[in-house]
């Protein structure tokens, strides 16, 4: 599905709705429109920021659930459910600022030597998912953007997302996929929706 800014503007209001209900002891009641709109599954994140800093982060890698419904879910997750942080508080709420990443199908880097990784990841374009059957981690687009890194130190703070060395990527046996996102975040707490790659 093409998205808008229209688009984006619709699903961080969703998320938004989704947290101030909640706080309200309600279930959110999307719009049949809404639901008709983004029926299709798709990978999403919802990030939440108090003045700039990370409040909390969640989100569906894989596309397992219609996009509205998987919005709904990952905001109240972000909000609450995030083990790095303590719930989201309604006091807290008024000044957090909502980010929306919609993701792309993760597919398989396919690599016969662990350096070609080097020279494929394309920063600012791609997120990265490092997966083993006991690990898995995995980093937005925009993280590398914001950090400065390069294709090495991503794969690096990937491994160490998944509790792996930081070198593990360099092991075959650890399967590395890339996607991309469509991110639309709000300027200030409620304020004007911008997209941001």
């Amino acid at each position: 599905m093409k998205l808008t800014l229209d688009d984006g503007k619709s699903l961080i209001k969703l998320a938004r709705s989704s947290i101030s209900e909640f706080f309200d002891k309600k279930e959110i009641n999307v719009d049949e429109s809404v639901k008709e709109k983004y029926s299709e599954k798709q990978g999403v994140f919802v990030t939440l920021y108090m003045d700039d800093e990370l409040r909390g982060c969640i989100g569906f890698p894989e596309p397992v659930l219609p996009l509205y419904q998987a919005v709904v879910d990952a905001a109240k997750s972000a909000a609450f459910s995030d083990p790095r942080f303590l719930p989201l508080t309604k006091e807290e709420f008024k000044d957090v600022r909502i980010e929306l990443s919609v993701l792309t199908l993760p597919e398989l880097v396919e690599v016969k030597e662990p350096e070609e990784y080097l020279n494929i990841i394309e920063i600012g374009k791609d997120g990265l998912i490092i997966r083993n059957s006991f690990n898995s981690g995995l980093l937005l687009p925009i993280v590398a953007v914001e950090y400065k890194w390069d294709a090495k130190t991503f794969l690096e703070n990937l491994c160490g997302k998944a509790g792996l060395s930081n070198d593990a990527w360099r092991d075959l046996n650890n399967k590395v996929y890339r996607f991309q996102s469509r991110v639309f975040s709000e300027k200030e707490p409620e304020g004007e929706i911008v997209e941001k790659m």
